[in-house]
């Protein structure tokens, strides 16, 4: 199937950034939200991510201002925004990118099934969450995949391409391909918890819990040992704090309530007291590290 036109629904921290690689891609995109201040916002960061580059290009000599200027305008001319769904059904492919709430999203493939075209491809972006269930929600699940981009979309080259038992061969394919136009490494997954880096990455950061709560060693040596022995970007606390303790809580205790014999996922008691405190990590400007904005002390 040949792709044409995206939608996305959610112009939030990922879907803005759908957004912008699809169109930077040559796709024609529309992308819908749920109020005027959440679409100005996203379309807001999109315009001045696009103006960033093409300042960049010119800086670094790969194209001269006129056809910076240009390259931008076209891409921000392939994009709608939008605040009916109505909108998306003449989609090729629709994309999902709103709150990590799994009903909430069930819902909306419900919707969805029924307003698209029957060509449709169905694609959620959920890092944690049973693709299986979303695509037996919309009622077509043969033409339903997960499209797992990372933060930000604009510069993680990684998509997981997620596929359920029911998932057409040729519309995994055409998503995999999607993938790949829109300048990403996609990788192919079954629909297992975590997918492939979440399995194995929340896991490790739950373990590095396990490891504090024992005392076994302070944050920051845990995250010293992991950075210097292993060369990651950050340790496991840091990361736990970027990500964010109540966001990690829930993607843990949605994997225990439904694998309780899975012995790589368990809580650690230091992670339920953290959340339960509002100490949520960089959003909240505490975490097991104090924030000040992006800067960690």
């Amino acid at each position: 199937m040949e792709l044409k036109k995206i939608g996305v629904v959610g112009c939030g921290l990922m879907g803005h950034g759908i957004v912008q690689v699809a169109a930077q891609a040559g796709f024609e995109v529309v992308v819908v939200e749920t109020a005027q201040d959440f679409l100005d916002k996203g379309l807001g960061r999109i315009e001045k991510s696009l103006a960033k580059l093409a300042q960049k290009s010119v800086e670094k000599g790969k194209a001269t201002a006129e056809d910076a200027e240009a390259t931008r305008a076209a891409a921000w001319g392939r994009i709608t925004g939008s605040l009916d769904r109505a909108d998306l059904a003449d989609c090729d492919l629709v994309a999902e990118a709103i709150i990590e709430d799994l009903e909430i999203k069930k819902q909306l493939f419900a919707e969805l099934g029924k307003l698209c075209k029957p060509e449709t491809i169905l694609a959620s972006n959920t890092s944690s969450f049973p693709v299986t269930e979303m695509a037996e929600a919309s009622g077509r699940p043969e033409r339903f995949v997960g499209l797992h981009f990372f933060n930000p979309v604009q510069l993680m080259r990684l998509v997981e391409v997620v596929r359920t038992d029911k998932t057409d061969a040729d519309v995994f394919e055409t998503a995999r391909g999607f993938g790949k136009a829109v300048g990403k490494a996609p990788v192919a997954c079954k629909d297992t918890p975590g997918f492939v880096v979440n399995r194995l990455l929340v896991p490790y950061m739950a373990q590095a819990l396990l490891m504090l709560e024992r005392g076994d060693a302070t944050k920051e040596d845990i995250d010293a040992a992991m950075q210097f022995g292993c060369g990651y970007p950050m340790g496991p606390m840091t990361l736990t704090d970027y990500v964010g303790l109540d966001t990690t809580l829930a993607i843990l205790e949605g994997w225990v309530e439904k694998h309780p014999d899975e012995p790589a996922f368990v809580i650690p008691q230091i992670l339920r007291d953290k959340v339960a405190e509002g100490k949520l990590g960089r959003k909240t400007g505490e975490g097991f590290y104090k924030w000040d904005g992006d800067k960690k002390s």
